[in-house]
């Protein structure tokens, strides 16, 4: 069964999601950036969201957690909730 493990950081914009990745590109901490500007919960463990399973996350973001490269920052993806930015940290396919 395939299992991964990210973490996320959560906006109510593009803008400021984009914005937000623009720093991490530039060497901000993930985590940091989390704690200062996610609205999730999970902004007081740096985003991080554990380990979960296919169809235990909404749609768009199963896509991209079981899709996308190991550690590279991918968003915005938007949900219901609002703009995501997401980083898979790691994968057991």
């Amino acid at each position: 069964m395939a299992k991964a493990t990210a973490r996320h950081i959560l906006v109510s914009s593009e803008d400021k999601c984009n914005e937000l990745k623009a720093q991490i590109e530039g060497g901000a901490d993930f985590a940091e950036v989390a704690k200062t500007n996610s609205s999730c919960p999970s902004s007081r463990q740096g985003g991080d969201l554990g380990s979960f399973g296919p169809g235990q996350m909404v749609k768009e973001f199963d896509t991209v957690v079981f899709s996308a490269p190991i550690n590279v920052v991918q968003g915005p993806v938007k949900t219901q909730f609002g703009y995501h930015l997401l980083e898979v940290t790691s994968r057991q396919d």
